[in-house]
This record gives structure tokens, C-alpha cells and sequence, in this order.
């Protein structure tokens, strides 16, 4: 079984990798530039095959799939956070936060779905709660995620029976993108959540391995959220 892993050196990506492992996948992960980040993850998880290539690219992201004898699992983890008011917006953003978050997902499917047909294997697409419900100063991020979620909807249509396709929807996640938060920012977020704390990487990780081994859910945007998007 054969797993790939987009942005996967750290947080969820990461965490994704190390479970897939444990479990068995022969696991390939891609970053885009920070080098120190892929050392450590190689460091960490040596049996996994870290690849430098832009999910924005698509030439990039051939050569990734290009380089894969077959595919059972594909997890579109790559993506970049934006905070900013709409009025202060470039379009010049708006460009960049939809080609990673929207565009890597699609180039990443439109690459992988031969091997993944030929495998009948499944596609976890990582989405977030503001691609759900919205979050204000975040429209042009939860735009971007939103789409996530409407191309795994007609995705699970287009490639069924075959392939499965899904998408979570983390919540306030514990990783470096919400390392900017004060202490008293994390609480008034807590405070906010059902559950009463952010989620690890490590439960969004177990929510992937869920999907790609249930074979008879597809279509569907599960929340790991802690309740957050009630």
C-alpha cells in the first residue's frame, strides 16, 4: 500500500505521515521550500520519501507522480493561512491563497486519479471549518477552503465506484499556523469550542487513516473540531 502526503513536514501533514506509516503505507510526502522542516521530518520518520515540489505547480507535481510505480492513498494536506479585511486585499492574495489551497488539491487529483482508479483507492482532501462556515478576516482562506469542500463533493461523484473521496474540516488545530494566538487568545478560543481545547495533529491524522480505509463513505466533510463549527 502506497500513500502520498501533500505539505507533510509539519502538523497535520506530518502527523499524517507517521500514522500512515505505522500502519503500514510506503509513504511519500512533498514540501515546498523549508528545508530545515523536511530535514527534521526526514530525521523523525526515515522511512518516509520527502520530495521538495510546489503544490502550486503543476510541473512540480507531475514529476511527483511521475515518480510513484502506484498510489492507494492521496492526502492533500498543502496550504497556506491569510488573515487581512477584504478591503485591504490584493488580488494578487487572493491569486496566491487559491492556487495552493485550491489549485495544489486539484493538481494533485488530476495527477493521481489514473493510479488511484487503477488501485481503487481513496482521497483525503484537507479542508478547514472556515471553508464550512466562514471566518471573518479569513474570507479569502475560508474561499479558498470552501472550494476544497465543493470539488471533494463532485469528486466523490465523478470517480465513484472506484475511488473514494473525502475531506476533513479541522478546527482550531494546535500547530505552528496557530502559534501566533497569546495565551489569552487561546483561552477565549477554548472557550468557544464544545470540547474545550485546540485538537492535536495527531487526531486529524487518525480522522485521514479513517477515510482512506472506509469504503463505503465518500462525499463527505467530517469535522475535527471539537464541536467548534455548531
Amino acid at each position: 500500500m502506497r500513500a502520498l502526503v501533500t505539505g507533510g513536514t509539519r502538523g497535520i501533514g506530518l502527523a499524517c505521515c507517521r500514522l500512515f506509516a505505522e500502519a503500514g503505507y510506503a509513504v511519500t510526502a512533498t514540501y515546498s521550500s523549508d528545508e530545515a522542516a523536511a530535514q527534521r521530518a526526514r530525521e523523525l520518520l526515515p522511512a518516509v520519501r520527502f520530495l521538495r515540489a510546489d503544490a502550486a505547480s503543476e510541473e512540480d507535481t507531475a514529476r511527483v507522480f511521475a515518480a510513484l510505480p502506484s498510489l492507494d492513498v492521496l492526502v492533500c494536506n498543502a496550504g497556506v493561512s491569510h488573515f487581512s479585511q477584504v478591503q485591504d486585499e490584493a488580488l494578487a492574495d487572493w491569486e496566491r491563497v487559491m492556487a495552493v489551497n485550491a489549485g495544489g488539491v486539484f493538481l494533485a487529483v488530476k495527477y493521481a486519479t489514473k493510479k488511484l482508479l487503477a488501485s481503487c483507492g481513496a482521497i483525503v482532501n484537507i479542508s478547514s471549518v472556515w471553508g464550512v462556515t466562514g471566518g471573518s478576516c479569513e474570507s479569502v482562506y475560508s474561499a479558498s477552503k470552501g472550494a476544497v469542500v465543493a470539488f471533494t463533493r463532485a469528486l466523490a461523484k465523478e470517480l465513484a465506484p472506484a475511488v473514494t473521496v473525502n475531506c476533513i474540516a479541522p478546527g482550531v488545530i494546535d500547530t505552528a499556523m496557530n502559534a501566533r494566538f497569546s495565551e489569552e487568545e487561546r483561552a477565549a478560543l477554548c472557550g468557544e469550542i464544545p470540547l474545550g481545547r485546540f485538537g492535536s495533529p495527531e487526531e486529524v491524522a487518525e480522522a485521514a487513516l479513517f477515510l482512506a480505509r472506509a469504503r463505503y463513505v465518500t462525499g463527505q466533510v467530517l469535522g475535527v473540531d471539537g464541536g467548534f463549527g455548531l
